[in-house]
């Protein structure tokens, strides 16, 4: 079978392309959240909006899959661009008909038709998210993928990094006006971009192997088939769940140690691990034991969150926060290495997307359960008075503060153990046999000459 690989230079094209993409959609995602809290000062509003968000891309996730694995990547992603492009034209028309004293009434349908029409253009760019992978596998020479998945943790990176301070910029500059405008040009200008980039592919095939539609059962079927798989996807699940305290607690606890103009530029100065780590990666490559490294990332990234609040200080915090960051694309990327290793191509698209769902869902459910228990359990332990203060506050400390870091420390303890014994389990040692095998099976056909 001919291989389609080595084509870099549609590749660096398309990572620049979904580099402008991201960006814009995630301007829009931020600045909407700013926007819409300026406006009606409601915290509750903003929080439904991370919430529609998070659900639509845990809902979406296996159907963008489908239709990654079921059309051309080019059409994929063009398909994407232009469906955030309508749902932003068509948001701009209802900013400009509704009066603006709609926009201060959090109880306003007109608001949440804005709102919901906004994030169906950023959920629709998730697209790109699942097809960027398979282009990965499509274009990238098998033993340079792990440093191309390097570079979209970069991108990645880049694109929050830079989104903040657009977001913020144009919000403070006019409103959602300039968003609108800036993000329904950079997707024309996508969209025209795309069409001079020529991707070397097959129509898919619609064998029994490649089953056009969700075909959810196959999928599970496919994962099922390859030892290990299983348990690496339960156990990525496994570690959003864990991750979603992180999402919950992190900017409360940030914010009772520094002022909140000291935690955003601290966070801005972090998010550069991300875009330094990605780079690392697409230098350094990922080594021949993918499975065994994730694995041990994993390990020091949960003793990352054991240690660092040990001390009621930013700065432990920030040390361990850039650690973290520098890391997190190491692992993401070796993810998507083992998954680009023994999924079939033609089914690529689809496994991605079940990840997306099922990683997705995970890290707002814990969000949503640990906020209550921090606030009416262990916060009170650790305060004056409280069992904690009294056992470990002398050396530890007492407060609200206290309270927080204490559930990061049994997370990350958690994690840390549960990691150890994946190291030492049979599905991670099949895991580990098979992709050290050569599998021709996932790689993708040339498109005729």
């Amino acid at each position: 079978m001919t291989v389609v690989t080595g084509h870099v230079r549609t590749f660096y094209q398309l990572l620049f392309n979904t580099l402008l993409v991201s960006v814009i959609n995630f301007t829009v995602w931020f600045a909407v959240t700013f926007w819409v809290y300026l406006e009606t000062r409601s915290v509750f509003a903003t929080g439904v909006i991370s919430g529609i968000f998070l659900v639509l891309t845990a809902l979406t996730g296996i159907w963008f899959g489908s239709l990654v694995d079921g059309h051309r990547k080019k059409t994929a992603l063009q398909g994407s661009a232009l469906a955030s492009l309508v749902f932003y034209g068509a948001a701009f028309a209802v900013h400009l008909s509704v009066p603006e004293q709609a926009w201060t009434d959090p109880a306003d349908a007109r608001l949440w038709a804005f709102v919901l029409l906004l994030m169906f253009g950023v959920i629709a760019g998730n697209i790109r998210t699942i097809a960027l992978p398979t282009l990965v596998t499509l274009l990238i020479d098998a033993d340079k993928r792990d440093r191309a998945n390097g570079l979209v943790g970069t991108v990645s990176g880049t694109s929050f990094l830079v989104t903040s301070v657009i977001s913020g910029v144009l919000v403070a500059f006019d409103g959602m006006f300039s968003v609108l405008v800036l993000a329904l040009a950079v997707l024309a200008l996508s969209l025209v971009h795309l069409t001079f980039v020529r991707i070397p592919e097959r129509e898919p095939e619609h064998s029994e192997a490649a089953r056009p539609g969700v075909d959810l059962r196959g999928t599970i079927r496919i994962i099922a088939g390859v030892p290990g798989l299983t348990a690496l996807i339960l156990f990525s699940t496994f570690n959003n769940f864990l991750g979603g305290v992180f999402m919950a607690l992190a900017d409360a606890y940030g914010l009772s140690l520094v002022s909140v103009q000291t935690w955003g530029l601290l966070w801005g100065v972090i998010s550069t691990g991300f875009i330094l780590g990605g780079l690392l990666v697409s230098r350094t490559g990922l080594g021949s034991r993918p499975v065994r490294l994730l694995l041990l990332l994993n390990v020091v990234l949960w003793a990352i969150i054991v240690v660092f609040p040990i001390w009621a200080s930013i700065i432990p915090m920030a040390v361990g926060m850039y650690v973290y960051m520098l890391l997190m694309p190491y692992a993401e990327a070796t993810e998507q290495t083992i998954l680009q290793r023994v999924v079939p191509y033609e089914r690529q698209g689809r496994v991605f997307g079940l990840a997306q769902s099922a990683e997705q869902a995970a890290s707002p459910l814990t969000a949503f359960l640990i906020s209550p228990v921090t606030q009416f359990v262990f916060i009170p332990f650790m305060s004056d008075g409280g069992a904690g203060a009294d056992a470990i506050g002398s050396w530890f400390g007492t407060g609200a503060d206290r309270g927080m870091a204490l559930v990061f420390i049994l997370t990350g303890l958690i994690g840390v153990v549960a990691t150890t014994l994946a190291l030492a389990s049979r599905p991670y040692r099949a895991l580990s046999r098979r992709v050290a095998e050569d599998a021709p099976a996932t790689e993708p056909a040339a498109a005729p000459a």
